[in-house]
């Protein structure tokens, strides 16, 4: 990233710049602003009092308790800590009021510079009905679909038959994800239209619905835009977003694996139009939809700081929160389009506190373990809003940190962010990394022939690591045996043990790896140990410490690294997305674990169990109902998103066992159903 310049006065640029956000994005913001020897507050609700972004800040501010609406939301708050602190700027990073023009407002009126475009900019553009209106004035394509907000469901259907299904529900004011619904059929857009309207209502405060037309295997790629206070516009090139579940990104990249020079050029030249129609200054995304022929349509505009936006920085060196700075201060910008770079390729992967398993379902709680890879300036990029003994509070988007990976080439890229995801650990919550690492494995995404389905058509009903294929079982063999010798060598030197009689460690073992036998010799020897296998043999090294998780090492001459830890008798594996419990006896062991029956696991059947904490907002059923499958029953709220559960099969409700308002945890029994 480039080095900070001075300001034009030799004086920073502002005093003290508020950050109206939480988690990552806050952490971000207050590194460029240190470097820039500017001053930062932080705000924190309740539930953020020992976050890192309040650590890390020269000031913190409490502004209300955890519910959003309560907090990060609240205009009132946020102007009222601007006053206490004395910030005299505030950067709102992404999502809460970062598109919010009554909060640039209010700022505006108490003489707070807001780090983002004007109101004007914000408001014909944040609006996706003023937007497309908009970009069809500056000649941008646009998409087939209604101009108008749907005035209710029964509205909707009518403006879905005259688009024609598929049809996309999105919020006019949403993002992320959130108030996003496809839908097929009638009875689908009826349900979707109230699910939005709900979600849209709930995160963003405006619960208008827009209709349009579902581009079948499309591609999600975006320009970012820079522009100042004197009419200048450049773009730093484009992000590939395709890679998405539940319309939320999952990994990004830049460039894009599948425009070609010409498409390029085109999509950036209207995206720079476009925001010159809108007279904006600041860093924003222009976002298009491509079509499998390279045809592309305006989705709408961020007027905002991306998540994805360290790719783009990666490639192009550029610190853009700095460049957002500048120019709200009135700076022009020092570079025209002919001097942006596009150096290499960057890669970047979003740990979000889900589980994969449970059909991505959030995940919240503490973070016991929490070990990122070691960043590498030029190469590898951890941006993370969390440390190790942290809280991942229910109230909050699921995003834990952004891994972010540059290379000369693609695959260099994806090979050293692969490495990055399989060095991660992280215990205590529920987590996407082996489903990353899957991911970019996967040969679909590794040769870019992919669209925003991939997850859906290659992870169907989710992703369990125990369901991977073992790729290496003589790698993981080895280590589980490596760590089984060693605590055993330790566990035999206690002391007091009957002269004569004291236990030996022995040299041949067996690692049972799901269903297959692993019998291996292991010799200790200083810093590692001798190998055989199969009349073969090898040397492991490795500086590994009993308790570690993260065991590196090296295997004769190749560089290994696995997850392990010791749970009970067993020890559990995580290599490259996949993982396993292996156990590590000797030959007379693995004879009579043969001969010992398996022990079922209790009958759950009858119960519906909640698949993630959160709050129930709804129980859809009552006590002696019979629903059929696909019914709903009940609906629970977590990290932002309604997550509805349904019946599998036709049941009778037995017994209602949570209410509505009630926190649940994961796997807590929510309904009874009759035998």
């Amino acid at each position: 990233m480039s080095e900070v310049r001075p300001a034009e006065t030799g004086r920073p640029l502002f005093h003290r710049l508020l950050v109206a956000n939480r988690g990552e994005i806050a952490c971000r913001v207050i590194r460029t602003a240190r470097r820039m020897g500017i001053e930062t507050v932080a705000v924190f609700s309740e539930a953020d009092a020992r976050a890192l972004h309040v650590a890390q800040a020269d000031d913190a501010v409490l502004i209300g308790p955890p519910p959003p609406l309560a907090s990060y939301l609240s205009i009132d708050k946020i102007v009222q800590a601007c006053l206490d602190s004395g910030a005299d700027a505030v950067h709102p990073g992404y999502g809460f009021l970062s598109e919010n023009p009554e909060f640039c407002q209010r700022l505006e009126a108490e003489g707070i510079t807001f780090i983002g475009p004007s109101v004007h900019s914000m408001a014909m553009l944040g609006d996706k009905i003023a937007s497309k209106e908009l970009a069809r004035e500056a000649g941008v394509s646009t998409i087939p679909g209604s101009t108008d907000a749907a005035r209710d469901a029964d509205h909707a259907l009518v403006m879905a038959g005259d688009v024609g299904y598929p049809v996309m529900i999105k919020a006019s004011a949403g993002g992320g994800g959130r108030g996003l619904r496809v839908a097929w059929n009638d009875a689908e857009c009826r349900e979707h239209f109230v699910s939005c309207q709900s979600e849209a209502r709930t995160a963003f405060g405006d619960d208008r619905i827009l209709i349009e037309r579902f581009i079948a295997e499309p591609r999600h790629i975006e320009i970012q835009v820079l522009g100042d206070k004197h009419g200048n516009v450049v773009h730093l090139w484009e992000r590939e977003c395709s890679i998405q579940r539940r319309h939320q990104k999952v990994f990004e990249e830049a460039p894009s694996p599948f425009l070609d020079e010409t498409t390029r050029l085109a999509m950036a030249e209207q995206a720079v139009a476009l925001s010159k129609a809108a007279e904006y200054s600041s860093a924003g995304t222009v976002e298009f939809v491509v079509g499998a022929d390279r045809s592309f349509y305006f989705l709408e505009m961020n007027t905002r700081l991306q998540v994805e936006h360290p790719v783009t920085e990666m490639i192009t060196g550029l610190d853009l929160v700095e460049q957002m700075i500048r120019s709200a201060a009135g700076e022009r910008l020092a570079f025209s389009q002919a001097d942006v770079p596009r150096d290499g390729w960057a890669i970047e992967a979003r740990v979000c506190a889900e589980d994969p398993a449970r059909g991505f379902l959030p995940s919240a709680g503490r973070l016991v373990r929490y070990q990122p890879p070691p960043e590498m300036p030029g190469e590898v990029r951890v941006d993370t809003g969390v440390v190790e003994g942290g809280q991942i509070p229910q109230f909050y988007d699921s995003l834990v940190a952004k891994v972010i990976r540059h290379g000369t080439t693609r695959d260099e890229a994806l090979a050293g962010l692969r490495d990055a995801l399989n060095a991660f650990v992280i215990r205590g919550i529920s987590h996407n990394i082996p489903f990353l690492t899957s991911v970019s494995q996967h040969p679909r995404f590794t040769s870019g022939n992919f669209h925003t389905g991939f997850v859906a058509e290659e992870y169907p009903h989710g992703f369990d690591a125990a369901d991977i294929p073992i790729r290496e079982p003589l790698l993981l063999a080895v280590v589980a045996a490596y760590a089984r010798s060693r605590y055993i060598g330790r566990a035999v030197k206690i002391t007091g043990q009957l002269p004569g009689h004291a236990r030996r460690v022995g040299s041949d073992w067996v690692v049972l790896l799901r269903d297959t036998w692993v019998p291996l010799t292991l010799q200790p020897q200083p810093g590692g140990a001798r190998i055989t296998y199969d009349g073969n043999s090898f040397d492991l090294r490795s500086s590994w410490h009993l308790g570690e998780i993260l065991f590196r090492g090296t295997l004769d001459d190749r560089d290994v690294c696995v997850q392990v830890e010791r749970r009970g008798i067993s020890y559990r594996l995580s290599h490259w997305g996949g993982q396993v419990d292996a156990l590590v006896m000797t030959a007379r062991a693995a004879e009579l674990l043969a001969l010992m029956p398996a022990k079922a696991p209790p009958d759950m059947s009858r119960f519906l169990l909640s698949p993630m904490p959160g709050s129930l907002t709804e129980v859809a059923v009552v006590e002696g109902q019979q629903v059929h499958a696909g019914e709903r029953l009940v609906v629970i709220e977590a990290m932002k998103m309604e997550n509805v559960l349904r019946a599998d099969a036709e049941v009778t409700v037995a017994k209602v066992l949570a209410q509505p308002g009630d926190s649940v945890a994961v796997d807590q029994p929510l309904l009874e159903f009759a035998h």
